[in-house]
């Protein structure tokens, strides 16, 4: 029993935080059962390279629209209370696509499921800076990032048997079937399990809450508009090719791999990532987290490069590899927004922080569709230029704190 405390104090969880994980585990695993083939159901159910151009654009854009919303009603209505109003959301998209198999309607029912991971991240921070120590922030936020791999790997496989059995058009519906069941499970374990702090939560009267970002930007500080440019060209970077990856690998190379080939090439990915969270987050938690920062741009701009020799399924088990190495620092990044957010407004700031980088990247999420017309390898260099810019502005301006300096 000492052990297992032990165990669970170096991870840096407790019962909030387990309430918060499972959330996670099984909204995400519903979530990515379909979501990670939107682009094959939009094709199948006729839509075009646009209609895919503009659902990895918009997903990029209410990931904007919903971030500084989502931190705001955190700190308005307290933490377990916003989460619940997010779930419920991601439901009424699931029952949609449900319900309506057209592509249109999968568009409009993305505009509520895709919104959950986006309006519900600055509550999950949030909820990690006020039950954890600083010394345990990059730990918190790292069981999160990792935990959210479990249904991002399990997801594409679980996804992709239902479209081998099923069909691209039934297999996904199902897949939607199966996540609303999960949704309302997790919604279920949330409420019980992550203390109540509605208490906490004084709405309008809290100094320096305001529903104005333009009022909100004081939030940010020099350091952290720093952090945000280079974030925004290397997200241009990843999401330039982002919606197109799966249409690569099973629509265009030499050798196309199956959706059920795809799923695996997406569990590599995932289970790279969740190897490298825990030993990279002690190390951040106790040195400087630049470093780390710096390192996972580098792979995020090396990804889209390698995709342009990758013609088979070997060749592409090798960029996924390469893929999952790109979570090396993520966790330290979200940690280092959290650090230079000020105390008491820390889910304010990291919903602004997203609003700002989202809506310039979304840009790049509709300008990979014309960019696709030309020609992949055009989409993919493009890509790669834009990781590159992004990584020497970092290099050159980006902040290194220590652990020292934030007690």
């Amino acid at each position: 029993m000492v052990a297992v405390k032990k165990i669970f104090g170096f991870l840096g969880l407790n019962q909030s935080i387990l309430g918060l994980l499972g959330m996670v585990i099984l909204v995400g695993l519903g979530e990515k059962m379909a979501e990670r083939f939107l682009p094959i159901y939009l094709l199948a159910l006729g839509g075009g390279a646009l209609s895919i151009g503009l659902l990895n654009g918009m997903d990029n854009l209410l990931s904007a629209l919903y971030s500084f919303p989502g931190g705001y009603l955190s700190e308005r209505l307290g933490i377990k209370r916003s989460l619940l109003i997010f779930n419920l959301m991601a439901m009424a998209g699931f029952i949609v696509v449900i319900l309506i198999p057209t592509w249109p309607a999968v568009i409009l029912g993305s505009v509520l499921f895709l919104s959950w991971t986006a309006i519900s991240l600055p509550a999950s921070m949030g909820l990690v800076a006020s039950v954890l120590p600083k010394d345990k922030r990059t730990m918190g936020v790292s069981m999160h990032s990792m935990v959210r791999r479990v249904p991002m790997a399990l997801g594409p496989i679980i996804g992709g048997v239902f479209i081998g059995v099923w069909g691209e058009r039934t297999g996904v519906r199902l897949a939607f079937v199966a996540a609303l069941a999960m949704a309302v499970v997790a919604l279920v374990m949330q409420q019980k399990l992550i203390v109540d702090d509605r208490g906490s939560a004084s709405g309008d009267g809290v100094p320096g809450l305001t529903k104005n970002p333009i009022k909100a930007l004081r939030l940010l500080s020099p350091n952290l508009k720093n952090l945000l440019v280079s974030d925004i060209l290397v997200r241009f970077c990843e999401q330039i090719p982002y919606a197109f990856v799966v249409v690569w690998a099973m629509k265009v190379i030499t050798s196309p791999i199956s959706a059920v080939q795809f799923g695996f090439l997406t569990a590599i990915e995932m289970v790279v990532a969740m190897l490298i969270y825990i030993p990279v987050a002690y190390l951040a938690d106790r040195g400087t987290k630049k470093p780390f920062v710096a390192i996972t741009f580098v792979f995020f701009t090396l990804f889209p490069l390698v995709l342009v020799f990758s013609h088979s399924f070997a060749w592409l088990v090798g960029a996924f590899i390469l893929r999952g190495f790109k979570e090396f620092g993520e966790p330290t990044r979200k940690a280092l927004i959290m650090d230079l957010a000020p105390e008491g407004r820390k889910a304010a700031t990291f919903g602004l922080y997203y609003l700002l980088r989202d809506t310039v990247v979304s840009v790049a999420a509709f300008g990979g569709a014309f960019l696709w017309m030309i020609s992949p390898a055009t989409n993919f260099l493009a890509a790669f230029a834009c990781g590159v810019a992004g990584t020497g502005w970092f290099l050159v301006k980006g902040t290194d704190l220590t652990a020292e300096r934030l007690v």
